[in-house]
């Protein structure tokens, strides 16, 4: 408990002080990602971990009712009408099943989405600060440098900005297929 007493006092600290270089924040904030990315991965794995026991509970479950029916069965009709029942009940345990895997981590990419994206959104504040802290200061005749920096990081942002837009299309889609897979009567 000391540790993180004098851990948590240390982040305080730290967050209290003001950098004069915005640059010397981006290894702070990388630190504070890291351990966002470490909660994201745990809280997804103790989410799909909790799928598969419960996926796992309800096929013991399903077994044992299967078995049961199984052996009230009176003639070959019966235990062919049976068995088609036991086939689609278990293809539709599987897709739901599937289905919550995805959801799992169609939420993990989620916030891995949008922790990329404050990533960025600060790297990018920062690097802009340093260029037009730098622009300030810069002797004469550096206008042509400090313009290509600008356009460098200008292009860099439609860059990420074009990648995150064609993959939150590419998971819109994905989203709509798992969507159009379902059932109609659990479309509801």
């Amino acid at each position: 408990m000391i540790l993180l007493q004098r851990t948590n006092d240390t982040h305080e600290t730290l967050a209290m002080t003001t950098t004069a270089n915005p640059l010397s924040e981006i290894g702070r904030t990388a630190v504070e990602s890291a351990a966002r990315a470490t909660r994201i991965s745990m809280d997804s794995a103790e989410r799909a971990i909790n799928v598969q026991l419960e996926y796992a509970k309800g096929t013991v479950k399903q077994a044992t009712l299967n078995a049961r029916a199984v052996a009230q069965v009176k003639d070959v009709q019966e235990l062919m009408a049976l068995r088609a029942r036991i086939a689609e009940n278990a293809l539709e345990n599987l897709m739901g099943y599937s289905r919550s895997l995805y959801e799992v981590a169609s939420e993990a990419q989620s916030e891995y989405t949008r922790l990329a994206e404050e990533r960025m959104a600060r790297f990018q504040k920062a690097v802009t600060e340093t260029v037009e802290q730098a622009a300030k200061n810069a002797p004469a005749g550096s206008d042509v440098a400090v313009a290509a920096v600008r356009s460098q990081l200008a292009a860099t942002t439609a860059a990420f900005d074009s990648f995150t837009k064609a993959a939150r299309g590419l998971a819109s889609y994905t989203d709509a297929g798992v969507a159009a897979s379902r059932p109609a009567k659990s479309r509801k």
